[in-house]
């Protein structure tokens, strides 16, 4: 195939596809609600790296699968064996939208103060399903952990949240404006402890916050660090 142009690609990348540098063979991420497959979903997803990959499949920090060595044309085709499955997982999460949700093992594991996996399902359900396309000024992660171990690093996702166990009650620690690349910012904890029902609610008043406030390509982090915490607090708690 002859060389791919700059908007092929941008194309591409928009539906989930990310280029495999040196070809115009592409890697196609797998979205999963709250980072837990079922083994049919493991098969189909086996299933098409075979027929429209190169069989191999890597799985991203974020818990999303990505089938390798897609060729450009076989993008679609991929595309719509997915779809088609209406099994629950598609290709997606790229761009300046809801990345997606990540959750650690708290659900099972002995530490879990709560039902990580299934709160990341909740936002899911919202942000990948209610509200799929919705944009934000730049990506948005988010990460649910089940205690203060911190095994799947929500301090350093836009929005962290973390079960605490307080005197026999579990509560929520929020974080937000967690940064964790080129430019490292660890979250700044929300100064109050929230209720698990709190939580969706809250999510939502800290995107209305950061898509009414940020510039372009501007991360929540870097919102915060510019115009203080203090102004996103107001925009919480004032009314309550």
């Amino acid at each position: 195939m002859e060389k791919l142009t700059p908007e092929q690609i941008t194309a591409a990348k928009s539906k989930g596809f990310l280029q495999n540098r040196n070809t115009t063979n592409f890697s196609g991420r797998i979205v999963v609600p709250g980072g837990v497959y079922t083994a049919e979903q493991l098969a189909q997803i086996s299933e098409c790296a075979k027929r429209f990959g190169n069989g191999k499949i890597a799985m991203t920090t974020r818990q999303s699968a990505e089938i390798v060595g897609i060729p450009y044309e076989n993008i679609e085709p991929a595309r719509e064996y997915i779809n088609g499955l209406n099994s629950g997982i598609f290709f997606g999460g790229t761009g300046p939208k809801m990345r997606p949700i990540s959750a650690c093992k708290g659900t099972t594991c002995v530490f879990g103060g709560c039902d990580t996996q299934g709160i990341a399902q909740k936002l899911h359900q919202i942000y990948f399903v209610d509200r799929l396309g919705e944009t934000f000024p730049a990506k948005v992660k988010i990460a649910v952990g089940g205690c203060p171990n911190n095994c799947v690093k929500p301090d350093l996702n836009d929005i962290g949240i973390v079960a605490k166990r307080q005197k026999g009650e579990t509560k929520y620690q929020i974080y937000v404006g967690g940064i964790w690349g080129r430019k490292t910012r660890v979250g700044t904890p929300v100064s109050k402890l929230i209720e698990e029902e709190e939580i969706l609610p809250m999510v939502d008043q800290i995107l209305a916050w950061y898509a009414k406030n940020a510039n372009p390509k501007e991360r929540l982090g870097f919102l915060i660090e510019r115009v203080g915490i203090e102004d996103l607090e107001n925009a919480l708690f004032s009314e309550k």
